[in-house]
């Protein structure tokens, strides 16, 4: 991982700037923007090619590329100590995020359920299973997913409060075919998606974590049975709503949705990185849609909890409901 001081580029002339943005898209290394005041037009080529720019107060952070932090230099040190501890699954997560936000919603995911197996079977995730310690004991098998239909709507609730509604194998299931329900019904005018309990979804359910055994099987399964491409599919019929704790799938999932609310108390996180992995739930194509690759990239690499009001502010949530809908 590396600084790019963006204060010092102020002055510098076009024939540099695109030059040096040129390098910096081709290259492995992660590069990230240091900006302690606003930077000039004739440096938007670099600024965007960037992996991400960390942006200081006193500057006007509207842009996409930038991410607003108190201290740029030393939220850069914090990335840099992810950077040391995950540098293969951080080169990847880089080179991963330039070509997911241009490829088509199939294509995208491919790309990411690739990096994902791979990951899965490489000594970062290893090291992450072994200092776990033992695996959770998974709870019993129970429905995971419950469904009531009112005319025209249907609603979809992740039925695991017991787990935070963790993702599992079986609730997967289940929601692949809840929603593909409404890709075969077009009487189904509106899928409403929420969670049951006092959270959203908690991710991936780590009773599963590193279990699978053909990572080749798993890359096409991933595809095959994705509920999140369902929901892209379906994206104008679907609200989801997001009280407590999205993290990992669940916001990577219903960042897909054409309308995301949030409870005022709910907060958004991508873990996936300190786990030696990248987002498997279509993140690295959802969340960037959204937010833009760099500050998908921020929270990706970071692991930064995002709270309601920013992310209201990015465009990862549309609004903010503080009525209380708890099933």
């Amino acid at each position: 991982m590396e600084p790019l001081d963006l204060d010092a580029w102020h002055s510098a002339d076009p024939a540099r700037v695109a030059e040096a943005a040129a390098q910096v898209a081709d290259s492995l290394t992660v590069t990230v923007g240091i900006a302690t005041r606003r930077p000039p037009e004739r440096l938007t080529p670099l600024v965007q090619a960037l992996t991400l720019t960390l942006a200081g107060p006193q500057v006007d952070s509207g842009r996409l590329e930038l991410v607003p932090v108190e201290d740029p230099w030393k939220a850069y040190d914090a990335l840099t100590e992810v950077g040391a501890h995950r540098p293969q699954t951080t080169v990847t997560l880089g080179r991963l995020l330039r070509q997911t936000p241009s490829l088509g919603t199939l294509d995208g995911l491919a790309a990411e359920a690739a990096a994902y197996s791979m990951l899965l079977g490489g000594t970062e995730f290893a090291s992450w299973l072994a200092g776990r310690g033992p695996r959770p004991t998974p709870p019993p098998d129970t429905d995971c997913v419950r469904l009531s239909r009112d005319a025209g709507r249907l609603s979809i609730l992740l039925d695991r409060p017991e787990r935070r509604n963790a993702f599992n194998f079986r609730m997967r299931e289940e929601l692949y075919d809840a929603l593909e329900l409404a890709v075969l019904d077009d009487t189904v005018r509106e899928v409403e998606l929420a969670g049951a309990g006092p959270v959203f979804c908690s991710g991936g359910d780590l009773a599963e974590f590193g279990t699978a055994r053909d990572l080749v099987a798993a890359y096409l399964v991933r595809l095959d049975r994705a509920p999140w491409r369902l929901v892209d599919r379906l994206r104008d019929r679907v609200t989801v709503r997001v009280r407590g704790a999205a993290v990992g799938a669940g916001i990577e999932m219903a960042a897909f949705a054409r309308r995301v609310v949030a409870s005022p108390g709910a907060f958004f996180l991508l873990p996936e990185v300190e786990m030696g992995l990248v987002p498997g739930a279509g993140g690295t194509v959802s969340v960037p849609r959204r937010i833009g690759r760099w500050r998908a990239a921020w929270m990706m690499l970071s692991g930064a909890r995002v709270d309601a009001g920013t992310a209201l502010r990015w465009g990862l949530v549309d609004e903010i409901d503080g009525r209380d809908r708890r099933p």
